[in-house]
């Protein structure tokens, strides 16, 4: 017997019942805001619900209103896997669902989940010359999206430095993802160098802001494509968030943290310092 006394679920209750009502309430306001959309020149800039929460819960911490505890704070961390469950259950159903259509629009939705290694190529080196740590590898392994942190949270822990580079990635992807995948999106289709259709299915990188700024502002400039390029930017979107899992697990993961292993020790700002003094 260890002598530790094992908490139950009323104990968690009372010790947590801020944190769940200050959700609900967050969640009931952030609803009641809505979606709303601003065009920005030739982009589309979508922000939802989600943004707001966001907002109002940085708002409630410690060290702006100090409406909740840092213990509370930390009680809060575990939960995040627990909220994202339910979007892991609705990508299975919804790949069940468009299993047919995802089957008829050919390999070309699954070989385009390999772009989404660029993130590692591109942002792991940014990431170790800025001075991050482990962080790095959460930061950098995908586009740290819901299924993101999913991944991280059950392979690292939800308290783990891994899990602070993809949660810091996902808020600022809330925040300027859909401007950014908005004004890109414009920006590549006015070169005509790629068929409507290959625009729409890169419109899919597993976030739902990002995909609904990309794919909106793709369907205004090709108005007689606009069905066809919302339906492949959903399949992308849908199977990005399934097929994802399994590209994190088994390429990302072991990928990010091989060159992490051989980078460090050659970015990392005190290791130049230390051979610029020598």
């Amino acid at each position: 017997m260890s002598g530790v006394k094992e908490r139950t679920l009323g104990d968690r209750l009372r010790e947590e019942y801020r944190i769940y009502i200050a959700a609900l309430i967050i969640v009931i306001v952030a609803e009641l805001i809505g979606t709303h959309r601003f065009k920005i020149g030739p982009g589309m800039m979508v922000i939802f619900p989600m943004f707001y929460g966001l907002i109002l819960g940085a708002l409630l911490c410690p060290q702006v209103l100090g409406f909740f505890k840092m213990e509370e704070v930390k009680a809060a961390s575990p939960l995040v896997l627990v909220a994202i469950s339910p979007f892991m259950a609705k990508l299975g159903v919804l790949a069940g669902a468009d299993l047919p259509k995802l089957v008829s629009v050919g390999p070309a939705l699954i070989l385009q989940e390999l772009g989404n290694l660029g993130t590692i190529v591109f942002a792991l080196p940014v990431a170790l010359l800025l001075g991050l740590k482990r962080e790095a590898v959460g930061a950098t392994f995908s586009v740290c999206r819901e299924s993101g942190l999913g991944v991280i949270s059950h392979v690292y822990g939800p308290d783990s430095a891994e899990m602070r580079g993809t949660l810091s990635i996902y808020v600022i992807g809330y925040i300027i993802g859909p401007i950014y995948m908005g004004l890109l999106a414009s920006l590549i289709a006015s070169t005509n160098l790629f068929h409507p259709y290959a625009l729409g299915m890169a419109s899919g990188v597993g976030s739902g802001s990002m995909m609904a700024a990309a794919s909106g502002t793709l369907a205004h400039v090709y108005p007689d494509l606009a069905d066809d390029i919302l339906m492949l930017a959903g399949a992308s979107d849908t199977l990005t968030g399934i097929n994802g899992v399994y590209v994190s697990l088994f390429i990302a993961l072991p990928l990010v943290n091989k060159l992490y292993h051989w980078l460090e020790p050659i970015l990392s700002p005190k290791k130049l310092k230390a051979g610029e003094e020598k």
